[in-house]
């Protein structure tokens, strides 16, 4: 059984036990998040596809982490113009650890 949820403005598939890395999810460590942004669920039964969600469809997860990635640099510059920029960015992110998928 797996899912394809929406989160963050990207799709990701899931199944269950599995652990995904997505942008920023409010919460505590340790404790659960539904998703309700389900695109797609295969069950046993078949395949459900949602246009665009599938109704009464649910991921709950348990997060794992709340952090950032490295730090990348970017750097703008003009030539002949005596224009250069440095910043640093780091991307937030969670990690989630799926522990079920139900559709009512």
């Amino acid at each position: 059984m797996y899912a394809i949820i929406e989160t963050g403005g990207k799709q990701y598939r899931v199944q269950p036990g599995e652990v995904v890395q997505v942008e920023t999810v409010p919460g505590d460590v340790g404790s659960t998040v539904e998703l309700t942004q389900v695109r797609l669920v295969q069950q046993d039964s078949g395949l459900v596809v949602g246009q665009p969600w599938v109704d009464r469809a649910s991921v709950t997860a348990e997060i794992v982490t709340q952090g950032r990635t490295r730090s990348i640099m970017v750097f703008k510059k003009l030539r002949r113009k005596n224009y250069r920029r440095t910043k640093g960015h780091r991307q937030a992110f969670t990690r989630l650890r799926i522990t079920g998928i139900s559709v009512a």
